[in-house]
């Protein structure tokens, strides 16, 4: 069967789909699985779908879009699983903006239930079914005989939850490192499939920005291990760039403590040697105070304190005398605070001596 789908959802950005797919009625429940829909409803809250351009589109009843199956564990946000059995007729969720699909299994009060949408097919090219890790990116782990790719220094930006200033912080450090002359790339290495984060990095100067999404992921939730899939996106950076790079941002999606691998990545002891500083972001002084400790607990530094915790005063003077570490905004001030964290990263007189900025 063939169809023109109104819509493509930014999950299977990488695939390259045709305007007019072909579909079949015999779908497999697996993640990534990449599945054609038709809106039942019209939301007022939630009730847009991110583009493979970025660009994002309100979905009316009955539109026809194009998502990929995957699970959401948000704390803020839905909770969604891939049922065990799916046929064409039945009905799923659209569980993000990226067009992740699921069977919804907790909703959010702030955003309502989440958008429910009847299954038509699978999506099909030559003959079989198409999942986003048919155009992953390959692995350059000299453990599964890849070429063992150089990785750059890392600044990571880790935060105590979801919306809590990760983004705007590695965009600032993005934005500052770019103007001072160094070669720049990003990374967002857990979450939710989307392109929202990525596309803003590169607005603020990161030559080449790659997510878990690049190695055929549509989230990270549930994943028993996030490390091998975040160090095969560090390996891949330089050669999607085309070139050396200075220093890699490299967020992670959702809290340190949570259901999408963040602790995995940061307890793996060779990403450990890759880093050159690392940013927490804190709602409050209560998740600032317990981020140090638990990072402490797992032989990791906090070089730099941002995020809601820091709106004002009171929470740099309790991050300062209290903590022991360096706090600054990165909304309310943004030049110092990547001037922090350029001097954790590379000392008092930058990268020009130490890692070769371009």
């Amino acid at each position: 069967m063939k169809i023109r789908p109104h819509k493509f959802a930014s999950v299977v950005s990488r695939l390259d789909l045709p305007a007019e797919i072909t579909y079949a009625a015999d779908i497999t429940a697996v993640r990534g699985q990449v599945l054609v829909v038709r809106a039942l409803e019209e939301k007022r809250v939630y009730d847009q779908v991110e583009l493979t351009t970025g660009r994002m589109a309100h979905v009316g009843k009955g539109d026809v879009f194009v998502g990929a199956l995957g699970r959401r564990d948000a704390l803020r946000g839905f909770v969604g699983r891939i049922p065990e059995h799916i046929a064409a007729g039945d009905t799923l969720n659209l569980l993000n903006l990226g067009g992740v699909l699921g069977q919804a299994v907790s909703e959010n009060q702030d955003v309502g239930h989440s958008l429910r949408v009847e299954v038509l097919g699978m999506v099909t090219r030559d003959g079989r079914g198409v999942n986003l890790e048919d155009a992953a990116i390959p692995d350059h782990d000299p453990a599964n005989g890849g070429s063992g790719a150089r990785v750059p220094p890392l600044i990571v930006v880790s935060g105590t939850c979801m919306n809590s200033g990760k983004t705007v912080a590695a965009c600032e450090i993005i934005a500052y490192l770019s103007q001072q002359g160094y070669a720049v790339g990003g990374a967002k290495l857990t979450g939710v499939a989307a392109l929202r984060d990525p596309l803003n990095m590169q607005d603020h100067g990161a030559l080449k920005v790659l997510t878990f999404q690049d190695c055929g992921l549509p989230s990270t939730a549930a994943l028993d291990d996030v490390a091998p899939i975040a160090k095969r996106v560090l390996r891949a950076l330089e050669s999607e760039a085309g070139r050396e790079l200075d220093v890699v941002v490299a967020e992670m999606g959702d809290g340190i403590i949570g259901q999408y691998g963040v602790d995995t990545i940061l307890r793996d002891t060779e990403f450990k040697t890759w880093i050159r500083a690392h940013v927490l972001t804190a709602n409050d002084l209560v998740a600032a105070w317990g981020g140090v400790r638990w990072l402490a607990e797992n032989d990791l530094t906090v070089d730099v304190i941002a995020g809601p915790a820091t709106d004002n005063q009171v929470g740099i003077r309790y991050v300062r005398d209290e903590l022991g570490v360096s706090a600054s905004n990165a909304r309310t001030d943004p030049e110092g605070f990547v001037r922090l964290v350029e001097q954790a990263a590379f000392g008092q007189d930058g990268a020009q001596d130490d890692a070769g900025a371009s």
